[in-house]
């Protein structure tokens, strides 16, 4: 495997970020790793280093809740790898991780050669979610039915709805993504008719039911 692999660990708990780096140490020594200890940091940094081969992600870090994280990161940056790591291991968590973009998900009871096994899986371009784990279907039809919903978005309109959850306006965006703001009231009308729901709002509300249901499903507050 070659050397030189640039990763992004975002985990708010300083000691498993240090497992992590352990793990990946022993894949790519000579890689670089960077740390976030909460969102805000995990997406500046993220936003910085685009040529990253791999983010690791911790789904209960402050300033996310639960998937609305990963689908943020997923939907501004698609063509980075994102593995999911988290203490919530049911396989509701895990499926709709996998579903709405994870390339794989460690539990964070894992051991170190099952962390390694998923990175090496994930940096192969492959799929990797915990053996021995029926993953089911999802049985919660308004879940399933957002799920599906968001699966229907375009890589942009993935990208605009994760940047309207940020709070930004139509031109900062436009500005961002270097199109007219024309080009991003189009996108966001279109974003808004896929999720069947009437203003921007009401869109960041629907995308923060995914993290909200994953931490229910857990049975957490």
């Amino acid at each position: 495997m070659p050397q030189g692999f640039k990763f992004i660990v975002a985990d708010d708990h300083p000691l498993f970020r240090g497992a992590l780096k352990q793990a990946i140490g022993g894949i790519a020594a000579l890689g670089i790793v960077l740390e976030a200890g909460d969102f805000d940091s995990a997406r500046k940094i993220v936003a910085e280093n685009e040529d990253a081969d791999l983010i690791l992600l911790d789904l209960s870090m402050p300033g996310a809740s639960g998937l609305s994280g990963l689908l943020s990161l997923r939907n501004l940056y698609p063509d980075i790898p994102l593995v999911v790591v988290s203490a919530r291991d049911d396989r509701e968590t895990i499926r709709r991780a996998l579903e709405l973009g994870a390339s794989g998900f460690i539990s964070k009871s894992a051991s170190m050669d099952e962390i390694r096994n998923t990175v090496r899986t994930v940096l192969a371009g492959g799929i990797s979610a915990p053996e021995n784990i029926d993953l089911g279907v999802e049985e919660d039809e308004a879940i399933s039915d957002l799920i599906l919903r968001l699966q229907s978005l375009t890589p942009q309109q993935a990208k605009v709805l994760g940047m309207l959850a940020e709070g930004l306006l139509n031109k900062q965006i436009a500005y961002q993504l270097n199109v007219s703001e024309a080009t991003i009231k189009a996108h966001v009308s279109a974003v808004l008719q896929k999720l069947g729901v009437d203003s921007r709002t009401q869109a960041v509300i629907q995308l923060a039911k995914i993290g909200n249901q994953s931490a229910q499903s857990a049975g957490e507050v």
